[in-house]
């Protein structure tokens, strides 16, 4: 198959490309998605497909509206739903609801749930109202790999398997959404993102519960490893610069030669490859998936991440990430 890159002004092949069963990848403020027509499960399944995804791991669908969840919700709206989606859409956050038969069950992984979102990117809305029906859509990568922010890092990984990657330039937010269970009586925080744990229980006025060990896996990133790039990755959980020059000069006898992403302060430190991280959380989000791929890029022995976690905001989120991630951890 031969990949096609599209520009924003060529979506009217891209939404043809839908509405005959086919996937095609494309931007969202969050990452690049690999969408088809959700109520497809023949076109659903060529996402499967294309990724080489486990069958069990639902898919995310994307609507322009609340009238969108609606119309694919298995009775009526939670109220929890209804007052996220009025705060946030459109915008990275998903909600988690009873679905309708409208939705395959094939795309909810085997759950009488239905993840939906409502994304702001403008590329990603056109779609959705040019196929004039919900689209479903993971991240545009192989299964397992760091999610794609620009549609170069699609290319690299779903060359030859997808038909078209439309080019919208770099994601804005850099980590996939933020997902809540809105199905239960308390909300259940699947996956922490951009919109983090403090203000949904501010916006909703009620504790937000973390999943805990037996918690369905209603939503994407909970059952399997995702984000890691080939190479292992370290992830040195510290913040006495003493203990991580310890922990680096070990890391550098172990693997050779070592990718460092980290902080500016790090970038003199004698390593093969450096990467700068990012120093406020938002650009640690922004930058992460990027710095992986890059630095993968370079064939290292292992890419050694520092990062002192921080759980407040979208640092529970970065943490989330780098614990799915990382093949280690050296904390204090």
């Amino acid at each position: 198959m031969q990949t096609v890159m599209l520009t924003a002004d060529q979506l009217d092949q891209a939404i043809a490309a839908l509405k005959q069963g086919e996937v095609v990848a494309f931007p969202t403020e969050t990452v690049y998605g690999l969408g088809a027509d959700a109520t497809n499960e023949q076109a659903c399944q060529k996402i499967f497909q294309a990724k080489g995804r486990p069958a069990d791991n639902p898919l995310i669908v994307h609507v322009l509206d609340q009238d969108g969840l609606e119309a694919v919700t298995g009775g009526r709206v939670p109220s929890t739903a209804r007052i996220l989606v009025e705060k946030f859409w459109p915008g990275p956050l998903t909600v988690v609801v009873a679905s309708n038969d409208k939705i395959p069950l094939s795309v909810r992984g085997g759950m009488p749930t239905v993840a939906v979102r409502a994304p702001s990117h403008p590329i990603a809305r056109k779609l959705i109202e040019g196929l004039g029906r919900p689209i479903a859509a993971p991240s545009a990568n192989r299964s397992g790999r760091p999610s794609p922010t620009r549609a170069l890092d699609v290319f690299h990984d779903l060359q030859g398997r997808v038909p078209f990657i439309i080019d919208g330039g770099e994601s804005f937010v850099g980590l996939e959404s933020t997902i809540v269970d809105c199905s239960l009586p308390e909300p259940v925080l699947l996956r922490p993102g951009f919109i983090g744990l403090e203000t949904l229980e501010s916006v909703l006025g009620q504790r937000v519960l973390l999943p805990g060990a037996h918690t369905p896996h209603k939503a994407p990133g909970m059952k399997y490893r995702h984000y890691a790039p080939q190479a292992p990755v370290i992830w040195i959980n510290m913040r006495e610069d003493r203990r991580i020059e310890e922990t680096l000069s070990h890391l550098k006898q172990e693997f050779d030669p070592v990718a460092l992403l980290a902080p500016q302060k790090w970038q003199d430190y004698p390593v093969s490859f450096f990467r700068v991280l990012g120093e406020g959380v938002d650009e640690v989000a922004h930058e992460l998936f990027t710095g992986f791929r890059e630095l993968d890029n370079k064939k290292p022995g292992a890419i050694v991440v520092i990062w002192p976690e921080d759980d407040s905001g979208v640092g529970l989120a970065v943490a989330n990430r780098l614990g799915k991630a990382a093949s280690r951890q050296v904390k204090e």
